[in-house]
């Protein structure tokens, strides 16, 4: 029997987490995340992480792994994960990893190849120049240097969208060129399961989740983390609109209505990415045994 990655995938509040730990559980096997949110400990109402209860019922990976005042890219993801999975599998069948960043998917199903470090000048230059521009110029800046990016990337993410102009800038190369991950053999064998839903559902499942984010204590998570407010990890839905309440920029209520807009489109462009990957295997609001029998099926 071989051994195995089952990535769950999908838009934003379809339920990953659960189908993950309902697969976790079947196959008594451990998560590993690959959501770029959740990897920051500070960041859990706006997040959507597993709930205690969840991560104690099974072992979750790079949750909460690290602070928003540090720097974590696809490279250290990538070696993080590859020790934590060589631990699992020495003892497993199989892996679940779950997350709806498809950029760090897929790069760690296909590898990528050397990032050149960045210096802490561009980074700071890059984010001055959102601050002072807007997104429109960071990505017609971006477009100059690799307009192939731009279909790859979330390039309404400015942190997406700054990190691509690091690389790009620091290699002197596109950073399209540098990932490159057509050309190259999976690391591991795997299957990746993707969960869909029709766009009415989806869009009353996440206007429903922001307002129990909100009422769970969104808003003083996002007063704690007022001090990190510049930090490229807090420049995400969810936190950039509350910082804009505390700011006095707009009233709560059209900041939560801001919050429910950007993920319903988040989750648009989710699924148009992973809609093109032909390795995804659709399911549409499962039973876990459909999935579980899909599983052994192909392992």
């Amino acid at each position: 029997m071989k051994k195995l990655l089952v990535f769950v995938v999908g838009p934003t509040a379809i339920g990953k987490t659960s189908t993950a730990i309902d697969l976790a559980t079947h196959f008594n096997t451990e998560i590993i995340s690959c959501d770029s949110r959740q990897f920051y400990k500070e960041m859990n109402i706006g997040t959507a992480k597993p709930s205690p209860n969840e991560i104690k019922k099974i072992k979750h990976h790079l949750v909460g792994n690290i602070s928003v005042n540090k720097n974590y890219n696809i490279s250290e993801f990538i070696n993080d994960s590859d020790i934590i999975l060589k631990s699992i599998l020495d003892e497993k069948d199989i892996a679940i990893l779950v997350g709806g960043s498809g950029l760090y998917i897929e790069s760690l199903i296909f590898g990528i190849d050397q990032i050149p470090e960045v210096s802490i000048d561009l980074r700071n230059k890059l984010n001055n120049d959102l601050k002072n521009n807007g997104i429109k110029f960071m990505q017609d800046w971006l477009r100059k240097l690799d307009p192939e990016i731009l279909d790859k990337i979330d390039a309404k993410n400015p942190r997406r969208v700054i990190r691509a102009l690091e690389i790009c800038i620091t290699s002197k190369k596109k950073y399209s060129q540098i990932i490159n991950k057509n050309k190259k053999k999976p690391k591991y064998d795997f299957l990746c399961i993707g969960l869909d839903c029709n766009r009415k559902e989806l869009y009353e499942i996440i206007n429903k989740r922001v307002d129990n984010m909100i009422l769970n204590g969104l808003v003083d998570e996002v007063k704690s983390l007022y001090k990190f407010r510049e930090s490229n990890a807090l420049n995400t839905i969810g936190y950039k609109e509350i910082f804009e309440y505390l700011e006095g920029k707009d009233s709560l209520e059209k900041c939560v209505e801001k919050i429910k807009v950007n993920s319903r489109r988040y989750a648009k462009r989710q699924l148009t990415w992973f809609r093109s990957k032909s390795y995804i295997k659709w399911f549409k609001k499962p039973k876990v045994e459909e999935i579980v029998n899909y599983i052994k099926i192909n392992q």
